[in-house]
């Protein structure tokens, strides 16, 4: 799956699973796993400890605690997000005439 249509920092929505209907943007992408990370979507909490060492050196202690992170959805569970008519949309390519290859909204016919 190395050719994949959506990037980094695209916006797009979550079409399957708990977090159903989501909107975000994507903070990293996989290619070859078919996997992206969407800001907000298939949060799971961490367990941190504590760990440094206790020092007059001033060497910082990392707090521990629970945290959130952001998991990796499958590529096929999202679709992008068309920025002229803001639907979920799947994406298409046109080759312009000066031999750029860019992305397209197969509904309203937008660049991406």
């Amino acid at each position: 799956m190395p050719g994949v249509d959506i990037k980094k920092d695209d916006t797009v929505r979550v079409m399957s699973g708990k977090d159903r209907g989501h909107t975000g943007r994507v903070i990293r992408v996989l290619p070859r796993e078919g996997r992206v990370m969407v800001d907000g979507a298939a949060r799971a909490k961490k367990h941190l400890r504590t760990t440094g060492k206790r020092s007059t050196g001033g060497q910082q202690l990392q707090q521990g605690g629970i945290i959130d992170t952001e998991l990796f959805i499958d590529i096929s569970n999202v679709q992008l997000v068309c920025r002229a008519c803001g639907q979920p949309t799947r994406v298409g390519h046109v080759v312009h005439a000066d031999g750029t290859k860019v992305r397209i909204c197969r509904k309203c016919e937008a660049e991406l």
